[in-house]
């Protein structure tokens, strides 16, 4: 193989940039996203909720630092194509364990090099993120028609349910670090492992569950809380996983959910979800706490949202109370938290855990810690 070997991306519009193949080689579909962050290649790729998508980075240079055994956010990378401008051709930092390029190629990652990544973010900024393909090896010789009908075959991001693709099969249990103050059920949708490592450092066993555990299941375990993760696909699609949130909502269990886990709740609540024309995907989204007027910049990756009023609470027409927006983003006015003031229970739409940064949310999960707190004691007053 060489670094010059002729590849495609082809967006179903009929856009088309050649460049070179970069990583495997072959042909890969998906929905094209550009993610904004200037750090944190690894996370992202290794990131589950990018499952189904063709990441494009709008940094110029990726793979300068290669890859580490430290960094990675899951088991494997996930990203169905990779899109870059200018791949370093060595990897230079004194944790790197190998190169981002190799790392690609082991996980039969198809991607792309060489193209401008600017002029396909302007694409997907001014048309909306739509079905893509990068074609290069053999699949590189398939006629400009060919390779459309291919794109135009794939699957839409809408009404797609990916939570079992992603998802553990089994139970997996971390133990709490420090004074423990009970137990976390992590429904597992695509959860990055630094979620898991910031809730296992506040004093909670954390249980992460599959995807296709049972409300029978989920309440047998007898946890102080309940929490949903991030992950890919549309929310509309995860009735199930809506339903299971009710049950443990019902029975009074605290509540914290981030990026899908807000969707599934706004949901939960009886509140619609709805797809963003471009999404927010990088590390540099400014978001208002309405509560404190603080902006914190935060890190985001979805492609949906929650539809709710921005001025002041409402009644959950779901029956759970009365709701908040706690957070929204100072870009578009998208609802980017939900507070419930009659039962224990929040969410937000960005990444408090932030891999590979900023840091500016991570007190949501002292936040999640101080509600597990008061719900043990009242719990102990009855």
């Amino acid at each position: 193989m060489s670094r010059f070997d002729p590849a495609v991306l082809v967006l179903e519009d009929g856009t088309r940039y050649t460049g070179h193949a970069y990583g495997a080689r072959g042909r890969t579909l998906g929905e094209a996203v550009f993610t904004t962050g200037m750090t944190g290649y690894q996370e992202t790729i290794t990131d589950p909720s990018y499952a189904g998508q063709i990441v494009i980075m709008t940094a110029p240079h990726i793979g300068n630092t290669g890859v580490n055994d430290e960094d990675p956010e899951s088991r494997r990378v996930w990203v169905s194509g990779f899109v870059v401008r200018d791949p370093s051709r060595m990897a230079s930092n004194h944790r790197a364990t190998g190169s981002l390029d190799d790392q690609l190629v082991s996980d039969g990652i198809v991607g792309i090099s060489g193209i401008d990544t600017r002029a396909v973010t302007r694409r997907l900024r001014d048309a909306g993120v739509m079905r893509s393909g990068i074609f290069s090896g053999a699949d590189a010789a398939l006629s400009a028609n060919e390779q459309l009908a291919i794109v135009r075959g794939g699957a839409e991001m809408s009404g797609l349910n990916l939570s079992s693709e992603v998802s553990v099969t089994e139970k997996r249990v971390i133990p709490a670090e420090g004074d423990r103050i009970g137990s976390v059920a992590v429904l597992d949708l695509g959860v990055k492992e630094s979620t898991l490592r910031y809730l296992a450092a506040r004093g909670l066993d954390v249980i992460v569950l599959p995807q296709s555990v049972s409300s029978e299941e989920l309440l047998a375990l007898d946890a102080s809380a309940v929490f949903y993760s991030n992950g890919p696909g549309d929310p509309a699609a995860s009735g199930r996983h809506v339903e299971l949130l009710q049950t443990a909502l019902r029975a009074g269990l605290p509540f914290f959910g981030i990026c899908f886990g807000n969707q599934l709740f706004g949901r939960a609540l009886g509140l619609d979800t709805y797809k963003l024309p471009f999404g927010h995907r990088g590390i540099n989204q400014p978001v208002v706490d309405k509560q404190t007027g603080r902006v914190e910049i935060t890190s985001h990756n979805h492609g949906f949202a929650v539809q709710a009023p921005l001025d002041g609470p409402f009644e959950s027409p779901a029956g759970f109370g009365r709701v908040e927006v706690s957070h929204v983003n100072l870009n578009d006015d998208v609802v980017e938290g939900l507070n419930a003031l009659d039962i224990p229970a929040f969410s937000v739409q960005y990444h408090p855990e932030a891999a590979a940064g900023p840091h500016d949310a991570n007190y949501l999960f002292d936040r999640f810690r101080d509600l597990i707190v008061v719900a043990n004691a009242f719990k102990g007053t009855k």
